[in-house]
């Protein structure tokens, strides 16, 4: 059990935790929320320990082992696979010790056995796979990814190494939308404790059972995902405003009296009393909710339909097209979300219907006075840190008065405050939405917004959906966040296999198909598909799996005949070998049990080839 009692914890002078407990049992699954600023990482930090609490303790069983995602990946010659592997050391250690004490030797393996670690190829393999790495990709270096592909490296081998306590702050960050469905599902199966920071209300609905919510510099635990939480907390909210309506209703009658009798000497007294009665009457505050901080998208003019237009079109870089035979059409009145996994070609067509690439074949048509707006995430690390919000709008829009210029700023939640402040004091949400504002300024008539939520908190990614249905624009989606889609997308473009075609299918019906075991439609056929034959690579793990099945069968029967042949001696019967011979009896039969269930794992190694080989 992990338990926080009243804890305290100042930054520079201003309280953030402030007498803060709570109790989460073992196993439990618990999403934490809160306004940005109040001290969700800081939490974290405390409960690893990095940073010294001012008051109260955090206990957790002795040996529980906590885990995080490191914030650096190293960009190491190591490949991905080995990467995760390392993740866990005792397995590491133990596959690397050497030794020519079969006694040891049987440890080794008995441990090895006893964890699992026979099947940690196939293991990392899959997480990998399911954070969007393919089976080539997993064997090659850590260095030959960027910084975002790494960070996924790392949420894998932390989920590989299983600790009792998993502390994830804002992991779909740096994942698609498949990813993130995955990594929901894999969650919601976790074996142990999980503490997630997230402003993902997909997965703090599916993958966690409680909300920790942190207000006021308090902790409270709430039961349900964050639907229920909201649902929960906008009741209690109601309570504690009506009471503080009636307490202010009874201060004022109690006051009122006071005024009108206390000159009078036969009302003194009764005036007295219940100024007493006011000096004790503990306040109770109406509770203020935080102001719904409103984006506002600038209205464009209405163009004849289509707005574009592409024939047969192809585009890529320098070499062969990424995406073909595409013909699509988009209205002024569309609202489109791209559906596909990493690396199949979204943000190609993004920067192609951006006009930031420029078609390889076919033909594109657009209205002559289409204006387009872009936001990609990597922009937010292109404002120029030194600059203030306000003397970038400046630079966009020099005819405009300081006084329109902070309009537009308060428009998108920057308010006096942060416009004066540089952007490299920001926070991410505020770069984000200063990035949103000048992709918008002209009032393009199409937005192409590439994952826009990273670094939005949950109230923002709201004001994000109310701003995108007051828009009159097209809008073209990229995003990892399903509730955003479902909320601001009416039409679904599915890319993959190298073309962009309509998804008919709903969301979750895609969500379903992406978490099956075959990826199979989840649409109704009458006839039962023809089983798929398993792609090279599934069988090439196979081959692999059952190679590796194969030695490590030989090298515990190596074990058992070398202590078969030690409890061959004659000696071992003596009455001065009996320590030795129940010694080696108890390591006989842990080998023996071993070897049992290395040919079980063997067996059913060649079976599974076998099957895929017949296909």
């Amino acid at each position: 059990m992990l338990k926080i009692s009243d804890i305290s914890y100042s930054v520079a002078g201003r309280p953030l935790i402030e007498d803060a407990s709570v109790s989460i049992p073992d196993g439990h699954k618990v999403g934490i929320v809160g306004r940005n600023g109040t001290g969700k990482t800081t939490l974290f930090r405390l409960i690893r320990g990095e940073l010294a609490l001012e008051g109260g303790d955090i206990t957790l069983p002795s040996r529980a082992r906590i885990g995080g995602v490191a914030q650096e990946v190293p960009s190491s010659d190591t490949s991905l696979l080995d990467t995760v592997l390392e993740a866990d050391t005792e397995r590491a250690e133990l596959m690397a010790e050497e030794s020519d004490d079969p006694n040891r030797i049987a440890e080794i393996q008995t441990r090895l056995a006893d964890i699992d670690a026979w099947s940690a190829e196939a293991r990392a393999a899959t997480i990998l796979r399911g954070l969007g790495f393919t089976s080539a990709e997993m064997l090659l270096p850590c260095s030959d990814f960027s910084g975002g592909w790494r960070m996924r490296v790392a949420l894998a081998a932390v989920l590989f190494s299983a600790p009792d306590l998993l502390l994830l702050d804002e992991p779909t960050n740096y994942l698609d939308l498949e990813g993130a469905l995955w990594l929901e599902s894999y969650l919601a199966k976790y074996p142990h404790s999980v503490l997630v920071i997230s402003h993902d209300r997909g997965l703090l609905n599916r993958a966690v059972g409680h909300i920790l919510h942190l207000e006021d510099r308090k902790l409270t635990l709430y039961q349900g995902g964050y639907d229920t939480f909201a649902q929960t907390r906008a009741a209690r909210l109601a309570v504690a405003s009506a009471e503080a309506k009636k307490q202010e209703h009874r201060r004022a009658h109690l006051q009122s009296y006071v005024d009108r009798f206390r000159a009078k000497a036969s009302k003194a007294k009764q005036a007295q009393s219940r100024l007493k009665m006011l000096e004790k009457m503990t306040p109770i505050s109406a509770p203020e909710e935080r102001a719904f901080r409103k984006f506002s998208f600038p209205s464009p003019e209405q163009l004849s339909p289509p707005i574009v237009q592409l024939e047969g079109a192809a585009v890529g870089y320098d070499g062969p097209p990424v995406l073909k035979n595409m013909s699509l059409r988009i209205d002024q009145d569309d609202r489109i979300a791209l559906l596909g996994r990493n690396g199949e070609g979204k943000s190609t067509l993004s920067k192609l219907l951006a006009d930031k690439l420029d078609l390889a074949e076919g033909r594109k048509t657009a209205s002559s006075k289409l204006r387009v707006g872009y936001f990609a995430q990597h922009q937010v690390d292109e404002l120029f840190i030194d600059e203030t919000p306000l003397e970038h709008l400046r630079r966009a829009l020099p005819e405009q008065t300081p006084a329109k210029l902070r309009a537009r700023l308060a428009g998108f939640g920057l308010m006096a405050e942060q416009a004066e402040t540089v952007v490299g004091r920001l926070s991410g949400g505020q770069k984000a939405r200063l990035s949103l504002l000048l992709a918008t300024l002209d009032a393009p008539h199409m937005l192409i917004l590439d994952e826009p939520t990273n670094h939005l908190d949950i109230e923002s990614r709201e004001a994000l959906v109310e701003a995108l249905t007051d828009y009159s624009g097209a809008v073209i989606l990229v995003s990892h966040d399903m509730h955003l889609l479902s909320l601001a997308a009416d039409r679904l473009w599915l890319v993959k296999d190298g073309t962009v075609q309509p998804y008919d299918e709903d969301l979750n019906a895609y969500r379903k198909m992406l978490l099956s075991r075959d990826g199979a439609a989840t649409k109704p056929k009458t006839a039962a598909p023809k089983p798929k034959r398993p792609s090279r690579d599934v069988i090439q793990e196979l081959r692999a799996e059952v190679r590796k099945s194969e030695a490590r069968v030989e090298k515990i029967t190596e074990i058992h005949e070398k202590l078969s042949t030690r409890m061959a001696d004659p000696a071992l019967y003596e009455p001065a070998g009996k320590g030795d011979l129940d010694r080696l009896q108890r390591k006989f039969t842990e080998v023996e049990d071993g070897l049992a269930r290395a040919e079980a794992l063997w067996m059913k190694a060649l079976e599974r080839l076998e099957a895929a080989e017949k296909r």
